[in-house]
This record gives structure tokens, sequence and C-alpha cells, in this order.
């Protein structure tokens, strides 16, 4: 079937393991769409005239939400643009997308939301929703109409891959989100230590020569932006958390009862700085891969809730911009088509229970993001991914639907893999059997 949205008024769903975080529902049952709506879910429901999608052994839950994405259009659509992205995201159940504002020109005026929301709606894929820069230009230094961008549809406030270093910029930044109870989402790594660093800070990086990034960049900006937070009582994410010590600060600080979430991606725990190997730059990462002891940190962050969500972090890059020199390629990989069977480890090697680890992909997500999605319920939209939790198979980089393949997760076996996504009731992927 192809890709593209396929529409049908009444829809029935049969013998599903229906699975929804926000209410505790671990089931076996049926589920009806109408329209654009989920009309029953539960036992046996019987709808004559309705299409009947068999789901026997299959899992059905609310199509998953990635926070972190990034879609290069407007300005690099030779690396993704919005469709093709919408087709991964497709491909990998996603069904609601947050795009950071990185692109070419940054999302830092109206015109540029207004832009963004007009191509998704004419894509008709995944939903998607962007976050507005913190900083004119991503630059760091004067403010962005964050009122005025968050009243024509930006979700939050970041400045993308950059963190906002300035102290005094941060502050201004909060507490004018504060005043509107906007979400503001940090890029958690201190430039100044960071520097031109390429890996981790180790014996690795010692042995292959490379510019090292201490862990303790992302502790140190951290820590001082909770400082802030404790000032503004601004509602602050710190975005893909990689060591022990950040997510140690994040911890302490929900103990104290701020406003703080914070989220990771696959590659933080299903990967440590060894698959670096032999300088493969698809393995290269911002913040980069870690220790073996960060990697358990970030999997039990994830299992004791400290850590909120998990996001793609999908970030694709051009062969050009890849196959270089380490010191000079790009850092960062895709992640939309990976997102659920590598998140599907954590369900396998027993550190989350499977309603716990979706609730990190939809439930969790949507609630950081204030949107009306994530959840299997009468009348909530028929955003849905159904997938074989045991379906075991290689992921290979040549079958992507991104434009870009650049991806460490080459032949990697993996359990779990989707069948079909439906978003509003459309089916915009159905795997051919």
């Amino acid at each position: 079937m192809s890709n593209r949205a396929a529409a049908a008024t009444r829809v029935l769903i049969r013998g599903a393991r229906l699975l929804d975080p926000a209410s505790r529902l671990d089931r076996v049952g049926d589920l009806l769409i109408e329209g654009a709506r989920i009309a029953a879910l539960g036992g046996s429901i019987c709808a004559g005239d309705a299409e009947v999608v068999g789901a026997e052994g299959l899992c059905l839950a609310p199509g998953l939400v990635d926070m972190r994405v990034q879609l290069r259009e407007p300005g690099a659509e030779h690396m993704e643009s919005i469709e093709s992205g919408g087709q991964a995201a497709a491909a990998g159940g996603v069904t609601t997308m947050a795009a950071l504002p990185n692109t070419e020109p940054p999302v830092d005026d109206v015109s540029v939301v207004e832009f963004l929301a007009r191509r998704a709606r004419e894509v008709r894929l995944a939903k998607i929703h962007t976050y507005a820069a913190a900083t004119k230009g991503l630059a760091g230094r004067h403010l962005t109409e964050m009122g005025l961008l968050a009243a024509n549809g930006a979700v939050g406030f970041t400045d993308g891959t950059r963190a906002i270093a300035d102290a005094l910029v941060m502050r201004r930044v909060l507490s004018y989100a504060a005043n509107f109870d906007l979400l503001v989402v940090q890029h958690p790594e201190e430039p100044s230590l960071a520097g031109a660093g390429e890996v981790n800070e180790g014996e690795i990086a010692t042995r292959l020569g490379l510019a090292a990034i201490p862990a303790a960049a992302e502790v140190i900006m951290i820590e001082r932006d909770l400082r802030l937070v404790e000032i503004t009582g601004a509602r602050y994410h710190a975005a893909h958390l990689s060591t022990a010590a950040g997510i140690a600060a994040i911890r302490q600080a929900k103990a104290q009862g701020l406003a703080v979430t914070a989220d990771t991606a696959p590659p933080y725990f299903a990967l440590n700085e060894t698959a670096i190997g032999d300088y493969r730059t698809f393995a290269k990462l911002s913040p980069p891969l870690r220790s073996e002891r960060d990697r358990r940190a970030v999997v039990e962050g994830l299992a004791d809730g400290t850590i909120d969500a998990i996001a793609s972090d999908h970030a694709p890059w051009d062969q050009d911009s890849k196959r270089l020199p380490f010191s000079s390629a790009a850092s960062g990989i895709v992640g939309l088509e990976t997102l659920l069977p590598l998140s599907l480890e954590l369900y396998h090697n027993r550190d989350l229970g499977l309603l716990e680890l979706i609730a990190r992909l939809t439930r969790n997500p949507a609630d950081i993001l204030r949107l009306p999605v994530g959840r299997l319920a009468q009348g909530s939209p028929a955003d849905l991914v159904l997938f074989d939790p045991d379906f075991a198979w290689h992921i290979s980089t040549d079958d992507f639907r991104s434009k870009s393949k650049n991806a460490p997760f080459d032949d990697r076996p993996v359990q779990g893999r989707v069948v079909r996504t439906i978003v509003d009731g459309r089916t915009i992927f159905a795997r051919e059997a």
C-alpha cells in the first residue's frame, strides 16, 4: 500500500493488545475509528459496515510523539524535507513531531511558523509542530517575540542544537517564558568546555587523538539553568541527557518540585563511546556517545522516571557532511525509523515494562508539549501505531525512507516492527505482508 494517506470513514481494528499509559489500559480488544476520532475501544465491538483490520498478536498504542526532530526545510531540502521526514515518521510509527528551529531561515519569525504549518497540511502525513528560536537568529543574544510566536503555534522555545550560553540571556528567556507559561528547551552543553570537542573525554578520545568533551559540560550547564529556574519559576526541559551527573541533577530538581522535564534519545541507551570504533563518523553525535557507566545511568533514569521522554533526535545529513575526517564531519544521526525498535530493547531487556516504555514515547512528550494526543480514549484523535513487539529483523539504512542514511545502527538486530500507522483515522503507512 502507498504511504500516502488512505481514508476510510469507519475502521475496526480487531483483536489487538490495547496499550494506553494514560489510563493504564493493557488488554486484548477492539478499537473503532469513526472519521478522525476513536469512537469506541475495549472488548468485542460490532461495527457492521466498518473496514476490518485484523490485529491478533499485535499491539495497538497511541502514535509516537517525537519531541525532537530536525526536518531541514526550509533551506536544506536535499537532506530532508517535510514530505520525506513525514514518510520516515510514518514508517516509524510517529504520528506527531516537534521540529527544531535551526532551519534556513531559522524559525524566529511568525512567517516561518506559518510556512511550516502550511507545508504540514499540504503533505498530510505525520502532524508537525515547531519550536521557535529563543533568540534571534539562534545567536544567543536578543530574545525573539516569544509571546507572539506561541500565539501562532510554536510549542516551545530553544536555540536547537546550540546551548543558550549567556546566563543573563537565559535568565531573560526563562523570565519571559514564565510570564506566558511557555516551555524552554535547552541543549545542555557548556560551550566553552565543549569547545571544538568531538567525542567523550576518556581513554578512547586519547587513543584516537580526538578533541574531547568532558561529561561535566552537561551537568555544569544544567545546574546553572536550574538555579535560574528557581529564580524565574519557568518550565524547563533538558534535551538528550547523556551523563550520570546530568541525570542526577534533574532528579534532584524534580525532588525539589521544580517544573523540570527531560528527554534522551536511543543512542544514549543503546550505544556507548566504543561505537566510534576507528573514526566512525556515523557515530558522531552532539552530545557525544558516553561511557558505559553513563549509558547505564540513562537506562536507570528512564526506569525511575527522571527522564520523562524518549525522542529520536533525528538529525539528517547528506553523505558529503558525514563522509569526512572525523573532526570535520557533522554531528547527528537519523532516528525516526528506528525510534520504536531501539526503544523496545528497554522492554525486551526488562528495564521497563511495555506500558512504561510507551508512556515515554507518547503520553509524556505530549503532556510536556501540551498537545491533545498520545492517548487511547473515546473521542481522542485516531493517531495510532499498530506494531509487532517481538518481530525479529535487522536494521537496514538502505531501506530508510528518509533522504539521509546517517545512522550507526546498520545491520543491528532488533525486535519490534511497525505494521500500520494512522493519523486522524487515515492510514499513512501499512507494511506489505
